[in-house]
C-alpha cells in the first residue's frame, strides 16, 4: 500500500481521510530540507503547504513519488519542472480558499478606503485626530482587477455589489464570462488610467514578475490605491514607495512580499502602506477546505488513478478514470508499437481519435502514447513527463477528433513521421476493453499485443508462413498467435507473431535471412 507524507500543519481531517482509505500516512511537519530529502524516498505521496519548500534537490531523492500535493493554490514553493521530469504529478486546490482571499482583498480595500489601521493607532495612542483621516467611498470608484480567475472573478462580484465600477485584465477571460460577471474587459494599458483600485490576482511568472514597476505606475491615476493579494514579486516596491512618497500612489495595501517571512521591508513603517503577513487564507474555512481537498485528492489518486487540479498533467475526474483505463492502455501500446519500430528522429505526431473514443477526455490518451512512444529511448518517460519531453525534442503533437462513421464503435490512430518515413497504426477495443491492433500502414490486421511479438513485412509469396513457422521451431520458439494482413494478393505484406519467449538476435538474424523477409523487428509490450 501507498504511504503518503505530511509535511506542513493541516486539518486533523486530511489524516483521517487517508486512515479512512486504509492508506498509511506520516506527519512529520517542521523537517529541514536535508531532513526531507532524507526521509522522501519511502514516501509515494507528499502532502505540503507554503511551508515547505520541494526543491530539485528533494525530488532528486524521491525514487518512489508519485505525487505533491499543495493545500492552496500556488506551488511556487516546488519545483514543477523538476517534479515532472521525474515523472510526479502537482496538484494544488485552487478553489478551497477563493472566498477567503477575495473576502481578504476586498477588507484590504476598505481599509485603504478609509485609512483604518493608521486611524485606530492614532485613536488608541490617545490622539483624536478626526480631521486627519479623510477616507474615500468606494461607491461609484473604478476597481481594476489584474487577473479574473477563481479568486479575481469572486473579487468582481463583491466589488460590482458594492456599485463599483469594475474592469478587468484577464487574457483568458472571455467576452462571454465578463458579460456574466458584470466587469468590462479591457487590455492592461487601458486599465491603469481609469482604475481609482487595482487589486492583483494573478500567478507569479516570468510574464507577470515585476508587474508594477515605475512604468506601469506612471501610466496610473493620480491617487490610485494598490492591492496585492497575490504574490510577491508582481511589484516593484522600491518603485512603488518612490511613487507613494511623489504622492502619485495614495495607497498600498500587501498581503504578500518577494521573501516571506518579511521581517523588513522598504515600505514598512508608513501610514499609507497596509500590511498583513500572508493572512489571504487564513481564516478557518479555508483551512479545513484545502486540507480536505488536498487528502481526497491525493487518495482518489493513489487508489484510482483519478488526477484531479493537477498543474502539470490533464486532469482525469474520478469517474472518468476507470473508463479511461482501457483506452489508456490501447493508447500507450500504440505509441510503443510505434516506438519501437521508428529509425529516426521523430518530428510530428498525430493522434485521431473516432467514434466513442472521440467522446472522450482525449489529454490524458494523448500523454499515455507519448509515454509509449518514447519509452524505448527514454525507459524513465511517463505520461506527467511524456508532454515536456516532447517539447523538448521540437515534435509536434496534433490531436483529431472525428464525428463520423467507421467500421469500429470506437479507435485511435495515430501517425508518427520521422526523418525517414511516416508510419501509421491504429487500434480499438473488443470484449472487455482488451486493446487490439487493427491496421499497420494502412494494412488491415487483428493483432493482439502480446508480451513478446515478431513484426515482419515480407513479400506476398507463397511458402513464407511454413519458412517462418520452420525458422521459429527450429530455433525452439513456440508460436502462440500469428496474424497477418497485405495490400493486395502478391504485393507487400506483414506478419505478427505472438511467441512465448523474448526473441534472441540469432533468432532474429536466421528470421532475416528468410527470402521473402524484407524487415524484421522483436517487440516487448
Amino acid at each position: 500500500m501507498p504511504k503518503v507524507l505530511i509535511a506542513d500543519n493541516l486539518s486533523p481531517r486530511a489524516v483521517q481521510i487517508f486512515k479512512d482509505r486504509g492508506i498509511p500516512c506520516d506527519v512529520k511537519t517542521g523537517l529541514k530540507a536535508d531532513e526531507l530529502a532524507a526521509i522522501i524516498g519511502d514516501y509515494e505521496a507528499l502532502a505540503v503547504r507554503s511551508a515547505t519548500k520541494v526543491t530539485a534537490a528533494i525530488v532528486k531523492n524521491a525514487h518512489r513519488l508519485k505525487v505533491i500535493g499543495r493545500a492552496g493554490i500556488g506551488v511556487d514553493t516546488i519545483d514543477v519542472p523538476a517534479a515532472t521530469a521525474r515523472g510526479i504529478v502537482v496538484m494544488n486546490t485552487p478553489f478551497g480558499n477563493s472566498i477567503t482571499t477575495a473576502e481578504h482583498a476586498i477588507a484590504l480595500m476598505f481599509a485603504l478606503a478609509r485609512q483604518i489601521p493608521a486611524a485606530d493607532r492614532s485613536t488608541q495612542a490617545g490622539k483624536w485626530e478626526k480631521n486627519r483621516f479623510m477616507g474615500v467611498e468606494l461607491t461609484g470608484k473604478t476597481l481594476g482587477i489584474v487577473g479574473c480567475g477563481n479568486i479575481g472573478s469572486i473579487v468582481a462580484d463583491r466589488a460590482v455589489g458594492l456599485k463599483m465600477k469594475v474592469i478587468a485584465y484577464d487574457p483568458y477571460l472571455s467576452a462571454e464570462r465578463a458579460d456574466q460577471l458584470g466587469v468590462e474587459k479591457v487590455e492592461l494599458d487601458q486599465l491603469f488610467p481609469r482604475a481609482d483600485f487595482i487589486t492583483l490576482h494573478t500567478p507569479l511568472t516570468e510574464a507577470t514578475r515585476n508587474l508594477i514597476d515605475a512604468k506601469a505606475i506612471f501610466k496610473m491615476k493620480k491617487g490610485v490605491r494598490i492591492i496585492n493579494c497575490a504574490r510577491g514579486g508582481l511589484i516593484v516596491e522600491a518603485d512603488l514607495k518612490t511613487a507613494l512618497d511623489a504622492g502619485h500612489v495614495a495607497g498600498a495595501a500587501l498581503d504578500v512580499f518577494p521573501v516571506e517571512p518579511a521581517k523588513e521591508n522598504v515600505l514598512f513603517g508608513r501610514d499609507d502602506v497596509i500590511c498583513t503577513p500572508h493572512l489571504g487564507a487564513s481564516t478557518s474555512e479555508a483551512q479545513e477546505n484545502v486540507a480536505v481537498q488536498v487528502a481526497e485528492q491525493i487518495a482518489d489518486f493513489l487508489m484510482s488513478g483519478a488526477v484531479i487540479n493537477a498543474v502539470n498533467m490533464a486532469s482525469v475526474s474520478g469517474e472518468d478514470a476507470p473508463k479511461l483505463r482501457p483506452y489508456m492502455a490501447l493508447a500507450r501500446n500504440l505509441g510503443l508499437f510505434l516506438g519501437q519500430l521508428a529509425e529516426s528522429t521523430i518530428k510530428s505526431v498525430t493522434v485521431e481519435f473516432e467514434g466513442h473514443a472521440a467522446a472522450l477526455n482525449i489529454k490524458p490518451l494523448t500523454a499515455e502514447l507519448l509515454a509509449g512512444l518514447m519509452q524505448p529511448a527514454l525507459e524513465s518517460v511517463n505520461p506527467v513527463s511524456a508532454p515536456v519531453l516532447a517539447r523538448e525534442r521540437g515534435i509536434a503533437v496534433s490531436e483529431v477528433r472525428h464525428d463520423r462513421a467507421t467500421d469500429y464503435q470506437t479507435l485511435i490512430r495515430v501517425t508518427v513521421e520521422s526523418e525517414d518515413r511516416t508510419r501509421r497504426a491504429a487500434g480499438t477495443l473488443i470484449g472487455e476493453g482488451k486493446p487490439r491492433l487493427v491496421e499497420i500502414d494502412g494494412i488491415p490486421i487483428e493483432g493482439e499485443f502480446g508480451r513478446n511479438l515478431l513484426y515482419t513485412r515480407n513479400e506476398d509469396k507463397p511458402g513464407y508462413i511454413g519458412a517462418l513457422g520452420r525458422t521459429l521451431g527450429d530455433a525452439g520458439v513456440n508460436i502462440a498467435t500469428m496474424h497477418l494482413g497485405r495490400t493486395a494478393p502478391g504485393e507487400d505484406a506483414l506478419c505478427l507473431v505472438q511467441v512465448d519467449q523474448p526473441l534472441t538476435e540469432d533468432v532474429l538474424a536466421k528470421v532475416r535471412a528468410i527470402p521473402l523477409v524484407v524487415k524484421a523487428r522483436a517487440l516487448r509490450f
